[in-house]
């Protein structure tokens, strides 16, 4: 690299040059488009942090419907505004460690089951109010109220009392618990004036950005909080969210600069998406999975044999090669892969097989079609996705009608609703949380309704068990229960797919979730 070009590449990276003119310098000294892109990116990424400059996301998960209560948050906008507007007591790093954010620290008794969270003073609302520990403490009980219908009611059941001592929120669990303080990561347990009590729907809270506007279904618009204590988040002067649920609108807006950033990118257009110019495409590797889901308790999928025959009339590895064209793995009928901890790789391999599903599903009694509801915003590819499973199944006798839903109302009317759909998870940190949020018989998102006393018994077992083999194996036979008796088909594991354009800087891949874990929009920042 020679002096020349060193001087452009920091005056570019300082935004002193722009881009194309720093493109067209390189080229004149002889260094291709595609290494001089990436030297710039990693040159913006050493200056750090830059302040100001505004931030427009264009997003699939928006609907009608999305409230500013984060206790019902269910798609990706609400996802990402809450993130943008509220904070948790701690956070998870893209390492998988915990990070200290509301709760500046914590300490837990012997046993696992008294918990001690010293709550950071001098934090504002956007109100102007303070935070207080009973804010905290009002939040964690409104999150256990049987009439909130909260995302996170399924692991707040196990904590039998919330108390405040002096800077401190105290909670003791009815059976010990090693991994709290991963739970009190969900995203749904924004901290709130009162809890949210008085107003759930406030959008008062914590975070780096304050709410200007909110149009349900369209847009979101998002001002920089002044009054914030946090300055390694929040870099924009505003953000604003656009829901864009059709992915050739949303990558046509990247392109032409209308966004900046984007979700949802679909496999098979991935690698042109990476070609255009000034647009970088970023996969993550992690514990999202592209399911369908049978509700247990709702004929015909109150019969095992039928659930069987139907797991075994899908096609694993050809929905993994042309819906995810290589962005992901195959999955095994149970919510976890191997990059939980403590994940039993010995559990046999499910596999495609029409003459066994044929078998159940004779056995099963069932005839007739089967509907089968999906729609482009349950997953990418989800439309094709549900006629390659038609086409499996048919191999085995078994006749799917597949109802195509619309994307507004999906996550309210037919996902947890309808018998049977399709959908995704984004996983969760550690399988304690994945299997209390969806398959706990109490969990409010059960959305399979999977009711099974022996595996309730065997997840509180696990959560006290500090011996990590004996959690292993229990954590083990309850992924079999799951995917032997239940009502999950997870024939894949997706790699999250977002994308940005060279306008902004500080991607940083997180395995938690899509877009940064929820959080790129408040750790990433203007490039010029």
């Amino acid at each position: 690299m020679n002096d020349e070009f060193r001087f452009i590449l920091d005056r570019a990276a300082r935004g002193k040059m722009p881009r194309r003119a720093f493109l067209g310098r390189a080229a004149a000294l002889g260094v291709a488009s595609t290494a001089a892109t990436g030297l710039l990116s990693k040159a913006v990424l050493a200056q750090g942090p830059r302040q100001g400059g505004s931030l427009v996301v264009g997003m699939q998960g928006g609907e009608s419907t999305n409230s500013l209560d984060p206790a019902v948050a269910a798609s990706q906008v609400p996802f990402l505004y809450g993130y943008c507007t509220g904070e948790t007591m701690v956070t998870i790093a893209p390492d998988g460690s915990l990070v200290p954010k509301l709760a500046e620290e914590w300490e837990a008794s012997a046993n696992a089951q008294t918990w001690r969270f010293k709550i950071r003073s001098g934090v504002q609302f956007h109100n102007g109010q303070t935070l207080t520990p009973e804010d905290v403490a009002q939040t964690l009980r409104r999150h256990s109220d049987e009439n909130s219908q909260s995302g996170a009611l399924g692991i707040m059941r196990g904590i039998s009392s919330i108390a405040v001592d002096g800077d401190s929120v105290v909670l003791e669990t009815t059976t010990p618990n090693a991994d709290l303080p991963y739970l009190l990561a969900d995203y749904h347990l924004l901290i709130q004036p009162n809890g949210g009590f008085d107003d759930p729907t406030s959008g008062i809270m914590t975070g780096p950005y304050k709410w200007a506007e909110n149009e349900p279904g369209v847009r979101h618009v998002m001002e920089k909080f002044d009054g914030h204590w946090d300055s390694s988040v929040g870099h924009f002067n505003s953000i604003e969210i656009l829901v864009i649920n059709d992915a050739t609108a949303r990558n046509s807006a990247l392109q032409s600069g209308q966004v900046q950033l984007i979700n949802r990118v679909e496999p098979r257009v991935a690698g042109l998406l990476s070609r255009a110019p000034g647009v970088s495409v970023e996969s993550t590797a992690g514990r999202g999975h592209y399911v369908f889901i049978m509700r247990c308790n709702a004929a015909p999928f109150d019969n095992n044999d039928l659930r069987m025959a139907l797991k075994l009339a899908i096609n694993r590895q050809d929905m993994v090669d042309r819906i995810l064209r290589g962005y992901g793995s195959i999955g095994n009928d149970m919510p976890i892969n191997a990059a939980y901890p403590l994940f039993d790789d010995s559990i046999p391999q499910r596999e495609y097989d029409p003459d066994q599903a044929r078998f159940y599903y004779e056995r099963s009694g069932h005839s007739g079609p089967i509907d089968l509801r999906t729609s482009e915003v349950a997953f990418p590819g989800a439309i094709d996705a549900a006629q390659l499973f038609k086409e499996s199944a048919a191999a085995a006798g078994i006749d799917l009608n597949i109802i195509r839903e619309p994307g507004d109302g999906y996550w309210s009317e037919v996902w947890n609703v309808q018998p049977f759909s399709a959908s995704y998870w984004g996983g969760r940190p550690v399988q304690d949380q994945m299997y209390s949020t969806a398959y706990l018989s109490t969990a409010d998102w059960n959305d399979t309704a999977f009711h099974n006393a022996h595996f309730d018994d065997l997840l509180i077992q696990a959560r006290g068990e500090l011996d990590m083999a004996r959690r292993k194996t229990l954590y083990s036979e309850m992924g079999q229960l799951v995917r032997d008796e239940g009502g999950l088909i997870a024939p894949m594991f997706n790699d999250f797919i977002d994308a940005h354009n060279d306008q902004i800087a500080g991607w940083v891949a997180n395995p938690a979730a899509e877009m940064m874990g929820g959080q790129a929009a408040i750790m990433m920042w203007s490039a010029s």
